[in-house]
């Protein structure tokens, strides 16, 4: 039975599906086909259902609820630490609220963190590629950038100055990870498939977490020139214990940030539909 697969092409990504991709697992009787793709474009995918299993935006799950089931396990989340708001110039929260800001999409979940932040402001944001923003800020298209992947460890070699850091905000409001990246399953899918592959897609994220080396050696080349230190570091952010079994910790998180998702309430999302495989 094939199985399209959809991740971003990133380092932390590469690392949790190294060993699918590298046929190092046994998937009985499962194969997957991998496409690569930017988080905005998955997003879009994923409204008209076109892969079997993706990665998207916790932020953009809502609006395909429909179609897909979130995973126990692939979750993306910041413990203390998430996207970045950068500017050339140092910038206040009420400097930020007048700012022109470049986004990497507006279904991202750093997008709708950044709304929280700023609430009860709205922001004024332009969409941009997420790997050209640090551009566009240092050239003075925009006032301010928010960032994503690699990004968020690199702005300070180029000269930009760090406004704030929503997932540390995230966590000093909550007390909780900030959900980012999750990965999802096609409802339509058999109930005997959906759980052996997320079986195997948990046993991946295992075998990355137990070969640490091996596996980023292989996302090194996903890291889009990042450094070998920061590449490590950047892995250890965003994939963990929490990505191998989001638990309740990783529930309540979602919960929450989905519950706000309506700006300006603060009540948690009661019913979360998610696949944890028996066994």
């Amino acid at each position: 039975m094939k199985i399209s697969l959809a991740h971003s092409p990133d380092a932390d990504d590469a690392f949790m599906f190294y060993a699918l991709a590298k046929g190092l697992i046994d998937t009985g009787r499962y194969s997957f086909e991998h496409t690569l793709s930017d988080i905005q474009s998955l997003n879009e995918d994923a409204a008209k259902g076109v892969f079997d299993v993706t990665a998207l935006s916790a932020a953009a799950y809502p609006r395909v609820a429909d179609k897909y089931q979130i995973l126990s396990c692939g979750a993306s989340m910041g413990d203390g630490y998430g996207p970045v708001v950068v500017s050339s110039q140092p910038m206040s929260r009420d400097d930020l609220a007048e700012a022109t800001i470049a986004i990497p999409g507006l279904q991202t979940s750093a997008y709708l963190t950044l709304r929280l932040y700023l609430y009860p402001v709205e922001p004024t944001v332009r969409a941009v590629k997420f790997d050209e923003i640090e551009a566009h800020v240092l050239t003075g298209e925009y006032d301010a950038g928010l960032l994503i992947h690699e990004g968020q460890l690199t702005y300070g070699d180029e000269g930009l100055k760090l406004v704030v850091d929503l997932g540390a905000w995230w966590k000093d409001e909550t007390g909780l990870p900030l959900p980012l990246g999750i990965n999802a399953i096609k409802r339509d899918l058999p109930d005997e498939a959906k759980c052996d592959v997320t079986k195997l897609l948990k046993g991946s994220i295992a075998y990355a977490l137990a070969n640490p080396q091996d596996a980023l050696e292989y996302a090194l080349s996903f890291a889009r020139d990042l450094p070998a230190t920061k590449a490590d570091r950047f892995v250890n952010m965003y994939v963990n214990d929490l990505t191998l079994d989001m638990g309740e910790t990783g529930l309540q998180a979602i919960r929450l940030f989905l519950g706000r998702s309506s700006i300006g309430k603060q009540s948690q999302s009661e019913t979360l539909d998610v696949l944890f495989p028996q066994g």
